[in-house]
């Protein structure tokens, strides 16, 4: 069972801060690997289906 918030220790508050304090760099990655797998896929269809196809008369 956890403390209630008047009786944590202030290395548990330090904790985390220094967690906050370090930002969302995981967050950022799979946002970023995400984007890059959108981006492969945009890429593959256009070179790989789309322009095979020829000019549209």
């Amino acid at each position: 069972m956890s403390k209630p918030f008047s009786e944590r220790d202030a290395s548990d508050e330090a904790a985390v801060d220094e967690i906050v304090a370090s930002g969302p760099t995981g967050a950022i990655a799979l946002a970023s690997i995400a984007t890059a797998i959108v981006v492969g896929l945009w890429f593959a269809f256009y070179f790989l289906v789309f322009l095979p196809r020829g000019v549209i008369q």
